[in-house]
């Protein structure tokens, strides 16, 4: 039992570290002057009525930046495109485009993406969620910082607006696992694909490293494309970069349990719930973040030696201090930091019936549309 105590403290620990030499990587944008650059934002819209309105406000309050903005209804079955035409009639740097019927072989986001890439005047591409709120500056920051280097791909992952216990449970789990489980120094010393990581909410592309990879186009199966465009530039060679994207975007990515649930689940095969990847993220995520809790639990009914209980305590200490630390740094939610270990379980929950269900052959639905599962 002490030796398991001990494993678990390993496993409690390791995220620790490699959040500690993270840190200094994953940091905010610096202030920038304004830039001569031109951008191009892109937003995919599909049934998006509620947002689109206030997504596009932010955007036109874009400053020290060039930008034209387009936006793609995507066979929307509501008012989506009504909305965005009423604000592009006050402004001319707005304009509204339907999407062309979907491909075979293509997702949703993906194709639209690829249509707004195609329809993009600039050779900055910021593609955008619906349902992001941009701070005034944040195109411009971006824009600056991606210019002074050679990077092909920059991504930032705003801060994520959680209103439901479900949510605060298990969205902020996304930052968790990138600081603690995803070295940056691979990431920002190399090109290999397997650092390759992003946002799909926030992207910004150079158009000649985005047609170099092959766009959106080389991923087009894919409903994961945080992990699948990134791969597909450092494939070709080409940097990606991440930020802290904090202080200028802010996202309420899903609204409620049912819809966590469902979101985390449709690309969660080409993620975490992979065949080869599972049963790993199953001993990392349980072993370090629910098995401290466990043996805690069970000391008063099982004779467990004193020094594996206090190794326990030592790991349930890291484990939560952790994702307090994260918590209060990123303006996560202090209740989905301290119920920790609920929150891992059903992210591996939500991976396992993902698993189940592509084994079964049952392909994921997203917004109206059925997908083949890794």
């Amino acid at each position: 039992m002490t030796g398991l105590a001990f494993l678990v403290l390993l496993l409690a620990a390791i995220p620790v570290l490699i959040t500690m030499i993270n840190l200094p990587f994953y940091r905010r944008l610096p202030l920038s002057a304004s830039t001569r650059r031109a951008v191009s934002v892109l937003i995919p819209a599909r049934d998006e009525e509620t947002n689109i309105g206030e997504t596009l406000t932010t955007v036109l309050t874009s400053k020290d930046v060039e930008i034209e903005v387009i936006v793609l209804d995507d066979h929307s079955s509501d008012r989506t495109a009504a909305v965005a035409q009423s604000v592009a009639r006050r402004d001319d740097r707005l304009r509204v485009e339907r999407a062309p019927p979907l491909p075979p072989g293509w997702s949703g986001k993906q194709h639209a993406c690829q249509v707004l890439a195609d329809l993009a005047r600039h050779d900055l591409l910021l593609f955008i969620d619906a349902d992001v709120r941009l701070a005034p500056d944040a195109v411009s920051r971006m824009a600056a910082f991606l210019a002074d280097r050679p990077t092909g791909l920059l991504s930032g992952f705003p801060r994520q607006i959680t209103a439901t216990l479900g949510e605060k449970l298990v969205v902020p789990i996304i930052l968790f696992l990138l600081l603690g489980y995803l070295p940056m120094p691979g990431l920002r010393w190399t090109t290999l694909p397997v650092f390759g990581a992003a946002c799909g909410q926030l992207i910004m592309v150079k158009r000649e490293a985005y047609d170099q990879a092959g766009g959106h186009a080389a991923i087009r199966r894919s409903l994961h494309d945080g992990i699948k465009l990134p791969r597909a530039f450092r494939a070709k060679g080409l940097q990606t970069d991440l930020f802290d994207a904090t202080d200028i975007a802010y996202c309420r990515m899903y609204a409620g349990a049912r819809a966590v649930w469902k979101g985390f689940s449709k690309n969660a095969t080409e993620g975490m719930a992979t065949l080869r990847g599972l049963p790993l993220w199953a001993i990392l995520l349980a072993g370090g973040h629910v098995l401290p809790f466990v043996l805690i639990g069970l000391a008063p009914f099982v004779d467990i030696p004193a020094g594996a209980v206090v190794l326990a305590l030592l790991a349930a200490l890291l484990s939560i201090g952790l994702r307090l630390f994260i918590a209060y740094r990123f303006r996560q939610s202090i209740l989905g930091a301290i119920l920790h270990p609920v929150g891992i379980l059903i992210t591996l929950a939500i991976q396992v019936v993902a698993r189940i269900k592509a084994s079964l052959g049952i392909r994921p639905v997203w917004r109206g549309r059925s997908y083949h599962a890794s």
